[in-house]
């Protein structure tokens, strides 16, 4: 009796070792699926002529761009990669041409003041628009150059009186709305040339009652000026570049 026992139990027990033991129905299809794909491309995959060519095509390799891989290299490479930045004029069209520029009469700014100018030693020895700003000659500025802080959002809360040239590209912005400081500095680059340039701010800002003194050295003027009902004060600081444009800070303290 014990013996039947034990060979029904082993009966039972033999199909589910069997079972486990072998490959799970999902499994074999994955299996199956697999060989189906390595059998369609050993055949040349006549089913799909797109993947084939995917698959078994040369790969396409650009010999210049090889040579800035640099992958076996220890140190960075010697120069960056290149990523040309679209020259100034691009969105102007012609250099120097721009709708507000030409839309207006534009006054001639006087000659520059004879001797020496102080002011384009200060923008050269000034590595940052917060030290520019500091040794401005109207006190007001120069007292709130501390408070600085640079963003460019300050390129866009210019005063009206002194706003940004109609092509500006901005590089670098900062200002500050602390207590009794209202000022703004910025550097920017436009296509235009540095004459046309200083006629438009002339014109800008002795429409608005600012004085206005030219100096120059060189490549480099300066166009300042101070407003007395409000102590209102500007000064720009223009370079001509290599490509015919102009590169400029300025730094306007009040007006409207």
């Amino acid at each position: 009796m014990v013996r039947s026992r034990y060979f029904g139990a082993m009966v039972l027990v033999l199909p589910v070792a069997l079972a486990a033991c072998g490959p799970r129905e999902g499994e074999r299809n994955l299996d199956s699926l697999d060989q189906e794909l390595i059998d369609g491309n050993a055949a040349g995959n006549s089913r799909d002529p797109a993947l084939t060519s995917a698959l078994q095509d040369q790969i396409m390799v650009d010999p210049t761009l090889t040579q800035q891989a640099n992958n076996d290299a220890v140190r960075p490479p010697a120069r960056p990669y290149s990523g040309a930045v679209p020259a100034d004029g691009i969105a102007a069209g012609a250099r120097g041409t721009t709708g507000a520029a030409t839309s207006e009469t534009l006054k001639s700014t006087p000659a520059p003041k004879a001797g020496s100018c102080p002011q384009c030693d200060a923008a050269r020895e000034s590595l940052t628009l917060g030290a520019l700003a500091a040794r401005q000659k109207n006190g007001g500025t120069a007292s709130c150059a501390t408070n600085l802080r640079y963003s460019t959002r300050w390129a866009q809360r210019m005063p009206t009186d002194v706003p940004l040239y109609p092509d500006a590209r901005v590089s670098e912005a900062a200002g500050t709305e602390t207590g009794n400081c209202t000022v703004r500095a910025v550097s920017f680059a436009t296509s235009a040339p540095l004459q046309t340039v200083l006629d438009w701010y002339y014109t800008r800002t002795t429409n608005a009652g600012f004085s206005a003194e030219h100096q120059a050295e060189g490549d480099e003027h300066v166009l300042g000026g101070t407003r007395a009902r409000d102590d209102g004060a500007f000064a720009l600081f223009l370079t001509k570049r290599r490509d015919g444009g102009t590169d400029v800070d300025i730094v306007a303290n009040n007006g409207r």
